[in-house]
């Protein structure tokens, strides 16, 4: 039995069950993500509901069982969302985050990336939620790094410029806002082609053929565990505290190449890696990307909301092992 205004809470751990007695809280706190089928949401999703938040999660094209479906660029559709489920804390990852994609169709892009954030933005100031924005590295040129929170933007290819107009219409919409910068991501894939960093593997296994990767562009490979992680932090502390607002950095703090990105993967599973070729060379491409858009986190870091990033190492080999053609990777997991 547990005293009134208090609950009984089973806690596992290694050997070991207690029953602890807590004091009842309030409901949960209800937090609104979208993007929730994609590579950064369903993380977002994930670290909020394990630690206690009621989680309501928005998809459109992939929407699934237990998600609701919504097109952001829906004015009307967005009021009616906020207006019913009424969310203390919106964290918006829904976006095109292709470059070469954002390119080729740019109307589609500015739509998801800019109007349908400004959108958001008004509604959250108007329903009192907290906003959370996820942005990019890319709003930077990358020939001055690292970057902090008050550099001047300077986007190199049209995905840099929507990422940076839609922190501008965030901050207007919503001067209480956070704006949260982070790098390439890669996570828990659905396919390995899901992440510009983990569709490396398909290269890394390519070791009957030569293989050219670019060894210029400097990279931060973040894993979206650790975003997650810092966007329930933030959201934690901005619900208590409205000084938390505004551009925040955050990145893991391994720079890489495509090429040594290729070669740690490699590394990690023990296969070959000598017919991975680093090119040195900048070959003209269609979308300019920055050459080192190194973001410095000390914001963050200052005030005790980061975390500490995971090794690539790790945290590559947590999320390719399921696509290793050698089942002995699964059996070290379950057994």
């Amino acid at each position: 039995m547990s005293r009134a205004g208090a609950e009984l809470r089973i806690i596992f751990s290694p050997g070991r069950v207690q029953l602890v007695q807590e004091e009842a809280m309030g409901p949960a706190p209800r937090v609104l993500v979208t993007g929730a089928t994609g590579l950064l949401g369903r993380a977002v999703c994930r670290e909020f509901q394990n630690n206690g938040w009621m989680v309501i999660g928005t998809g459109y094209r992939r929407a699934r069982p237990r998600l609701l479906r919504c097109d952001l660029t829906d004015e009307d559709a967005v009021k009616g969302l906020l207006q019913e489920y009424k969310p203390d804390v919106i964290v918006h990852c829904a976006a095109e985050r292709r470059p070469d994609v954002v390119e080729r169709h740019t109307e589609a892009a500015v739509n998801l990336n800019v109007h349908a954030t400004s959108t958001l933005a008004k509604e959250a100031a108007a329903n009192r939620a907290l906003f959370l924005y996820i942005s990019s590295d890319y709003v930077f040129d990358g020939r001055n790094p690292p970057y902090g929170e008050d550099d001047s933007p300077n986007p190199l290819n049209v995905y840099g410029r929507s990422k940076l107009e839609g922190e501008r219409e965030t901050l207007r919409h919503c001067p209480g806002a956070v704006v949260l910068r982070v790098p390439v991501l890669f996570g828990e894939v659905e396919s390995v082609s899901e992440s510009a960093v983990t569709s490396l593997w398909l290269k890394v296994q390519e070791a009957t053929e030569t293989c050219t990767l670019d060894h210029c562009q400097q990279r931060f490979p973040t894993d979206t565990r650790d975003v997650a992680a810092v966007c329930r932090k933030l959201s934690e502390r901005g619900r208590q505290d409205p000084s938390i607002k505004g551009i925040f950095h955050f990145s893991a703090k391994e720079q890489m190449t495509k090429y040594e990105m290729a070669v740690a993967m490699a590394q990690a599973f023990n296969l070959p890696s000598n017919h991975l070729i680093p090119l040195t060379e900048q070959l003209a491409a269609s979308t300019l990307r920055p050459m080192n858009s190194q973001l410095n986190c000390s914001r963050l870091e200052l005030l005790n909301l980061s975390v500490e990033p995971r090794p690539f190492a790790t945290a590559i080999t947590d999320c390719l092992w399921p696509f290793t053609p050698d089942k002995r990777w699964r059996q070290t997991v379950f057994h």
